[in-house]
């Protein structure tokens, strides 16, 4: 969810998983077997709601910033990317995107040292963030409108071996558990002329190790990574030794003893390859069973995120650890709805695959309406915008109009309810030139749609609820 970004390698287990040398022969174990069998599943459940997470984010860190082939490669970590233009349905590397914020986005590797990022004053009436995520895809901190403001400011971003006292000209110090972390900027764009302002706006962010931002030798460098390639059909097959590789980078916190403890029964160990040859007949289909288990109940975490509102699912998610707070499935549950999502606070994201009566949206069988009372529009200090995707893909949907979706900043070119409010039509096909302005394009078949409430109004909150998807008569 850039919003709701979320990685293209979705592990959405349908769980056709080979495993390779884990395929399950003809066998009728025996009891010692069997026994074995209940344990494995067990452990290969909760592995899977506790790797997902992990392994969605690092196929996303692959295609970004570790594969120069990559088609969706933005730069090598603790190099800043600014792209200066909205996601459109040619972005495929993570799904879910916003298309309201040009992104700029910087991987970052700890292991030396700290790295120091700088922004520039930014005006106060032009929202922007930077959002601070680690390898499990926890947030821990932000910078911009909401929590620091908009005066310029350098701030530094440590990992778990940093020790130290926050250095001269640096306002305040991030702490990132993990090796790694995805940073992602978000600047605003108010229309299509305003770009060579956010492209200013992007031009003033930095980013350097902090022996350069204080002028002093720079330590060893960290040792070199092999990174194994990673693609949907490999995150499915391979899942666990990726997990297990992922963990040398990830130090345990306390409430992770558990889970660790019964990871490395499985084999599962930091830095160490994972032998799916060591298990029993019995073992491996145990793995199996709980490896489905285990994305059967991420599937539907994920569905019950929010609370339904008008058909839509609210989703007022704080993806920190401490509000986690050891609960894997609530992790899961929100990368699958879409990692990276901002803490709710930032923004806040009504969901919906259904209409007003529970029916199923569907393109090709139908158009819709959503109409917001004047009186009614989302409560927000920044912006709100409602975004359509593939309902099977969870991508933008390609459209004659390039347009991908209906935000606030749009509100001046569209046409007015006598209320002051607006319908937006969505539809597969247009909905007539004196409707177009208002027209959110579908795709011909299944539906997703995203609100998003950027810096929502939190205590105008419980007095609103998003508007109902209305089926056109």
């Amino acid at each position: 969810m850039s919003g709701l970004l979320l990685s293209r390698r979705s592990i959405t287990l349908a769980l056709v998983i080979g495993l390779g040398a884990g395929t399950v022969a003809c066998k009728k174990p025996g009891d010692a077997d069997t026994a074995g069998a209940v344990d494995t599943a067990k452990i290969a459940e909760e592995a899977m709601i506790y790797g997902f997470p992990l392994v969605m984010n690092y196929g996303a860190m692959y295609d970004l910033s570790l594969n120069p082939k990559s088609s969706q490669f933005k730069a090598p970590p603790n190099v800043l990317a600014n792209e200066s233009r909205v996601f459109t349905s040619a972005d495929t590397a993570v799904v879910t995107p916003n298309s309201d914020t040009p992104y700029s986005m910087l991987q970052l590797d700890l292991r030396a040292e700290p790295m120091v990022i700088c922004v520039p004053a930014v005006p106060k009436e032009r929202y922007y963030s930077v959002q601070l995520i680690d390898m499990t895809s926890f947030n821990y901190g932000y910078i911009g409108s909401r929590t620091t403001g908009s005066d310029a400011g350098c701030y530094m971003v440590a990992g778990p071996n940093w020790q130290g006292e926050t250095p001269k000209g640096i306002k305040a110090v991030f702490n990132n558990e993990t090796q790694f972390g995805l940073t992602i900027f978000r600047t605003q764009l108010f229309n299509a002329a305003d770009i060579d302002n956010v492209k200013k706006i992007q031009a003033g962010y930095k980013a350097q190790p902090l022996s350069a931002f204080l002028g002093q030798p720079a330590p060893a460098a960290a040792p070199a990574v092999d990174w194994p390639a990673i693609d949907k059909d490999k995150a499915k097959s391979e899942f666990f030794s990726y997990l297990a590789f992922l963990l040398q980078f990830i130090p345990a916190q306390p409430e992770e003893a558990g889970i660790r403890a019964d990871l490395a029964k499985l084999g599962i160990e930091p830095g160490k390859p994972f032998d799916m040859s060591k298990l029993s007949v019995a073992q491996k289909a145990g793995l199996l069973a709980g490896m489905k288990k285990g994305n059967d109940r991420i599937q539907a975490a994920a569905r019950g995120l929010g609370t339904k509102q008008n058909g839509w699912d609210v989703a007022k998610i704080d993806n920190t650890r401490a509000a986690v707070n050891g609960d894997w499935l609530r992790r899961a549950g929100v990368a699958q709805a879409g990692i990276y999502a901002n803490d709710y606070e930032e923004a806040l994201y009504p969901m919906t695959r259904a209409d007003s009566t529970g029916e199923k949206l569907d393109g090709s069988k139908a158009s819709y309406t959503i109409t917001f009372p004047g009186n009614a529009l989302p409560p927000v200090n920044a912006f709100w915008s409602v975004t359509m995707y593939d309902g099977k893909t969870q991508l933008l949907v390609e459209n004659s109009l390039g347009r991908y979706l209906i935000n606030s900043p749009m509100l001046g070119s569209m046409k007015k309810n006598p209320d002051g409010g607006v319908t937006i039509h969505v539809s597969n096909k247009s909905p007539g030139a004196d409707k177009e302005s208002n027209w959110l394009p579908a795709p011909n078949g299944d539906i997703y749609m995203v609100m998003r409430l950027y810096w929502p109004k939190l205590d105008q909150l419980e007095g609103w609820q998003p508007p109902a998807v209305v089926k056109a008569e």
